[in-house]
């Protein structure tokens, strides 16, 4: 494939030095005329290791750089967009971007067939079909779709490690406007077999760079809240600390998935509960206050933690924004599968805001309901130890606690002439397979 990439910097060059390396033909696009002929002649302006030995490799034969970029994009099959995106202070500064696209656009209006043009720049989610795609149809005069493919391909690379980042990724992601798209990008992937890929379309790919990179801040900013907590209280060694954490089994070996433990707590759902991590939490921040030190991350935490059971009835008011006898029955009341503790379990809060609506609540959980019926003692909720008298009328169904038992509810509820909304409230089901799907970070729009 002939690609095309706009921006010689960090991402741009490493990323179009290695796919030549993979066999592809790659011309760089960049409005520096003393850096392309430093390119042709296989001199990298930045530092990074592997890259000029790529460069001498390559250039003169599947990699060139230009200054015409008109020419560039007429004569490949797909464009990547790399250049900057600085912080502003309140926003990210797409000049760059959006000149790169209206340039394209200009170009593809003289080509015939069918382009891709390929967002790799990090840009906040929405950028590429709400800026990037309108700049290139005014520029072009042509249709997204089906004139031209438009896609999002994040970076994942390190500094100094970034050759080798790309040359053996952790994942690909490749996010489009449409399957043409999506499959196009992939075929530059061809020869990167054993990477895990995940297609999807433009705004998750966009929001999985930046959460990526947030929860890596995150677990920093984290170590360092601790490291200040046992530096307070003195006689506290945090790289220990720190030791002992990374023993922990959830940080070891693989699951059914092939993927570490820990990312059982990298789901998206209606909040942590149960006898340990609220209480540990919070005896946490009350131990650093007692301290002097502030734990404003953990505080923070928790403040997410108490809001999330408001997020799932906040996913029913879409259907009814008045909640006023609306029948709805709540599926699992332990704050996990395997257990009857009800110890903080959001099902509680999510009951409470339902009555609070005006909702008729039924609950249902195969092991939990005496313990539920004693912790929320509400007499009008209706509490079930049959699980389809439990769904029997119902306008929704949320799942909270994803039992087995649950698991075939939703054919359960296909003789049904009106199908109850399902609200996922732990994303453990397949939301292809339910009529009236939704759960918690699935934007309406999906």
């Amino acid at each position: 494939m002939k690609i095309s990439i706009v921006g010689t910097g960090y991402v741009g060059l490493v990323t179009g030095a290695c796919l030549a390396d993979k066999g592809q033909d790659v011309t760089c696009v960049d409005i520096d005329e003393a850096r392309v002929d430093a390119l042709n002649r296989a001199h990298s302006p930045i530092f990074e290791n592997g890259l000029d030995a790529l460069l001498r490799k390559h250039v003169g034969s599947q990699l060139s750089a230009t200054s015409d970029i008109e020419t560039a994009v007429v004569e490949s099959d797909l464009t990547m967009i790399a250049v900057g995106t600085p912080f502003l202070g309140d926003s990210i500064d797409l000049t760059a971007v959006l000149t790169a696209a209206r340039q394209i656009g200009a170009a593809l209006k003289r080509k015939p067939g069918y382009h891709v043009v390929v967002v790799k720049s990090t840009v906040v989610p929405g950028t590429t079909v709400r800026k990037v795609l309108p700049a290139l149809e005014a520029s072009s005069g042509k249709k997204a779709g089906p004139d031209f493919g438009l896609g999002m391909n994040p970076e994942f690379l390190s500094e100094g490690e970034a050759v080798h980042d790309f040359m053996f990724p952790d994942r690909i992601v490749l996010g489009g406007i449409d399957e043409r798209t999506i499959d196009t990008i992939e075929e530059i992937y061809k020869n990167f077999p054993n990477a895990p890929r995940i297609r999807t379309n433009t705004s998750t790919a966009e929001l999985i760079k930046y959460a990526s990179n947030a929860l890596l801040a995150n677990l920093i900013s984290f170590t360092n809240e601790i490291a200040n907590l046992g530096t307070a209280l003195g006689g506290i060694d945090v790289v220990d600390v720190m030791r002992g954490v990374h023993l922990s089994q959830y940080f070891r070996g693989q699951n059914s998935q092939g993927l570490p433990p820990i990312t059982a707590f990298l789901k998206p759902g209606c909040g942590f509960g149960g006898s340990c991590l609220p209480k540990d939490v919070k005896a946490l921040i009350a131990h650093g206050r007692s301290a002097g030190e502030a734990m404003p991350l953990l505080e923070a935490i928790m403040s997410v933690n108490v809001a999330q059971p408001g997020k799932v009835v906040a996913i029913l008011r879409r259907y009814w924004p008045r909640l006023e006898g609306v029948r709805v029955a709540v599926l699992g009341l332990s704050f996990k599968p395997g257990t009857n503790d009800v110890r903080e379990s959001p099902a509680f809060p999510i009951m409470a805001e339902l009555l609070r609506g005006g909702a008729i609540v039924n609950a249902h959980d195969p092991v939990a309901v005496e313990d539920a019926r004693k912790n929320f003692a509400r007499p009008d909720v209706n509490y079930f130890d049959d699980l389809k008298a439990a769904l029997n009328g119902v306008d929704a169904i949320i799942v909270v606690t994803p039992w087995d038992d649950y698991r075939d509810v939703p054919a359960l509820m296909q003789a049904r002439a009106e199908q109850p909304v399902f609200v996922d409230a732990r994303r453990a089901f397949d939301k292809t397979a339910i009529l009236r799907y939704d759960g918690v970070g699935l934007g309406a729009q999906d």
